[in-house]
């Protein structure tokens, strides 16, 4: 089971979990509608559409109201290190929470002492207590865009906040920073780099670039990094491993985004209804392809590109 942590920013709406649904009427957890426009409601609708492409089972959301002020996050940290033994997971997603060093190492060690190990994402507010705890590695995969990566890479930096100006103002060097995150042990297993160019890399530097295809006013539109985000989970959840996940999810999104014909008036759910097109596209002939290659003994398919 996949299953998403984060915020929705209404400081009004419940703690919750339960699973979720996304169809016509729109996202729904628990009974309870859900704006989807970016954050993780952005994510957690992405991950329902996508986990059914895949024939996966639906996500399981936890979910708490937060607008900034951090008290929804608390009561969603300390519900999480009471319950979440009580869950089967086979990837587990943090997003949005106001970054918290003691509440991430609680519930980091509630999600490692799962009898089974998820696989472990992080993006947004965690991936920030991730780094600032310094237990970074022990995630799968960090899927941050050229800011946060910078506050990666900046080794000094306890708080993004305080990320260095010199190192702000080199996002365009994004395998400079890539290598100086690893160099530090800031960075997860894998890190997906979203930006005009998505990168997946690791400790030996990146292994695969996506800049195509380009449209240039997704770079308006809020939301499509976590609706990435989203794809690439559900990816991994299906049994894909993270670097190949990584770079199939850059591909499907930025198809996912040129098929909508987007606007700067476009919203992420604009982009939602062509995941499914973007998957036959560009999924199905990966999918093809890497069943066609296991057929060779002791072939090891190194990415995914089509």
């Amino acid at each position: 089971m996949l299953a998403v942590v984060g915020t929705v920013p209404d400081d009004n709406f419940p703690l919750l979990e339960g699973r979720a649904e996304f169809c016509t009427s729109g996202l729904r957890v628990q009974g309870k509608d859900i704006e989807v426009n970016r954050g993780t409601p952005a994510l957690l609708a992405t991950t329902c559409i996508m986990l059914q492409i895949l024939n996966q089972d639906p996500p399981y959301a936890f979910l708490a109201g937060d607008t900034g002020l951090g008290h929804g996050s608390l009561r969603l940290y300390k519900h999480l290190e009471q319950h979440l033994a009580e869950h089967v997971l086979g990837t587990l997603v943090f997003h949005y929470l106001q970054p918290d060093v003691d509440w991430h190492c609680r519930v980091l060690m509630a999600a490692q002492n799962l009898d089974s190990s998820p696989t472990l994402i992080a993006d947004a507010g965690f991936m920030y207590a991730a780094k600032m705890s310094g237990q970074s590695q022990e995630y799968d995969l960090f899927t941050p865009d050229a800011g946060e990566l910078a506050f990666l890479a900046d080794e000094k930096a306890p708080h993004p906040f305080y990320t260095r100006g010199f190192i702000l103002s080199e996002q365009n060097r994004v395998p400079d920073l890539i290598a100086q995150a690893y160099l530090h042990s800031n960075a997860a297993k894998y890190i997906l780099v979203k930006g005009k160019a998505d990168h997946v890399a690791d400790a030996s530097g990146v292994l695969a670039t996506v800049d195509s295809p380009v449209s240039e006013a997704m770079e308006a539109i809020g939301g499509t990094g976590d609706l990435l985000t989203g794809v690439v989970s559900s990816l991994i959840q299906s049994g894909m491993k993270v670097p190949a996940a990584a770079e199939l999810a850059a591909r499907i999104s930025r198809t996912a985004g040129e098929l909508s014909c987007p606007t700067p008036a476009s919203q992420v759910l604009d982009i939602l209804p062509f995941l499914s097109q973007a998957w036959e596209r560009i999924g199905e002939p990966w999918r093809r392809r890497t069943d066609e290659l296991s057929d060779h003994a002791g072939y090891d398919y190194p990415g995914c590109s089509v």
